[in-house]
């Protein structure tokens, strides 16, 4: 038997062992009845108000009375790492603010790179989807390390957090933050407050969010909200802004399609696309497995192992103790960043526990290491198993788990080890999260 796996641009085919029993968890097909530009414009013309705005109109004229009189917008887009389709949506926001009366000279689209590397060049256009966003206004990207580029707003109350955002969005008349809303393995929903913080932040923010105290809370996890300390502090950043922050979220089924999108206060337009989307990301199997194979969601998230992770994450709730976990990652641009890659090899030199140990304490992360540290999940539970052929030769000196080059074999020697044929298949990766619970909200 075959099934395929998200994998880069074109999948991955992999034969499972004659003896293998299946049970393929994916997202359930969902109807799509109209397309994404009526998708789009239902979402602008239908806006999701809060109880903080309650004067602001709930129709098609939210944004344009928000804009009346404005002289700058800001508006938020997630870097590479995400298939957001911004090119469904930038040009109707932004001639909707044109339509209200505000200059193209004063709109600025933000790429919200957090810590990861700029977007520039082909790849800014290949993001943007749409040529006539750059022809028209101006488009910039985020970078956390330069302290000119943000604005300090104080620290916040519950979790002593640091607040530096970007300047331009700050400073901007109109706010809005778009994104793409799916299961995150540490904010419990991507999209929304998320693009906010860490998307624009300034470095000491996000490397206070990815401290072992947040990293190590039990529920800074996939598709929990309530409680998580990281969804916590976005809202309380939030606070801090002043003025109205709209949010446009997206839902993509497995196939990439636009199927879901919301627009409105940033926070009640978010939580209605997260309800939308639990739907078809939260899976209650109601056991767990002794093998998985898995996906890093394939292109772009499984550019890089750095991105790779997450996918080892995600199906935890259903990987016995002492089970193993196989992932597959195209890793097209390799590891990642060089911080990435020595907070690896500190792993694999200190191993796990000592690994843990020199982190536990530091206020602020060393950068991307709280990659690193999540990888200490999965590996406290089982064995892991990586396939990523464009890796290179060894790379498990600095991935610090096992490299394969035969799926097949690496499957059958997992059956056999546990005796056991029944394996679980995930081809999204970590845009599906299975429980072998409930999971909490």
């Amino acid at each position: 038997m075959k099934v395929e796996l998200a994998f880069g641009q074109s999948g991955l085919q992999v034969d499972l062992p004659s003896q293998a029993q299946p049970t393929v968890l994916r997202k359930p097909a969902m109807k799509i009845d109209k397309t994404a530009e009526e998708i789009i414009q239902h979402a602008l013309a239908h806006p999701i108000t809060s109880d903080q705005h309650p004067s602001l109109p709930g129709s098609g004229d939210y944004l344009t009375e928000l804009a009346k009189g404005a002289k700058t917008a800001c508006i938020l887009i997630c870097d590479i790492t995400r298939p957001v389709p911004n090119g469904e949506f930038l040009r109707p926001l932004i001639r909707r603010l044109a339509d209200a009366g505000l200059p193209a000279s004063g709109v600025t689209v933000l790429v919200a790179t957090g810590l990861h590397r700029p977007n520039l060049d082909q790849e800014l256009e290949e993001l943007l989807g749409d040529p006539w966003v750059q022809r028209n206004v101006k488009v910039v990207n985020h970078y956390a390390r330069d302290e000119d580029s943000c604005i300090h707003l104080g620290v916040t109350e519950t979790h002593s957090v640091p607040v530096g955002l970007n300047r331009l969005f700050v400073e901007a008349d109109i706010k809005i933050a778009t994104g793409l809303v799916e299961p995150h393995f540490m904010a419990g929903y991507s999209g929304g407050r998320k693009v906010i913080a860490p998307g624009v932040a300034h470095h000491e923010t996000i490397r206070t969010f990815h401290s072992a105290r947040f990293m190590e809370h039990p529920l800074a996890t996939s598709c929990i909200l309530e409680g998580n300390p990281l969804h916590e502090t976005q809202l309380e950043i939030l606070q801090m802004l002043t003025g109205p922050v709209l949010g446009l979220n997206t839902v993509l089924d497995e196939n990439r399609n636009l199927v879901h999108a919301t627009f409105g206060d940033v926070l009640e337009s978010h939580l209605s696309a997260v309800e939308f989307a639990r739907a078809s990301c939260e899976l209650n199997v109601g056991r767990k497995f002794k093998t998985i194979l898995t996906s890093s969601a394939g292109y772009p998230l499984d550019k890089t192992y750095y991105q790779t992770v997450k996918g080892m994450v995600t199906p935890l709730s259903i990987l016995e103790e002492g089970g193993d976990l196989i992932i597959v990652s195209e890793c097209s641009e390799g590891f990642g960043s060089e911080e990435f890659c020595a907070a690896q090899k500190q792993l694999v030199a200190l191993g796990t526990e000592g690994f843990l140990k020199s982190i536990a304490k530091k206020t602020l992360a060393d950068v991307d290491e709280w990659q690193t540290e999540m990888q200490l999940k999965p590996m406290r539970v089982g064995r892991i198993k990586l396939y990523a052929p464009r890796l290179g030769s060894d790379p498990s000196g600095i991935t610090g788990v096992e490299v394969v080059d035969d799926l097949t074999a690496s499957i059958e020697e997992s059956l056999k080890r546990h005796a056991d044929n029944e394996i679980a298949v995930i081809p999204e990766g970590p845009y599906v999260v299975p429980f072998s619970f409930a999971p909490l909200t």
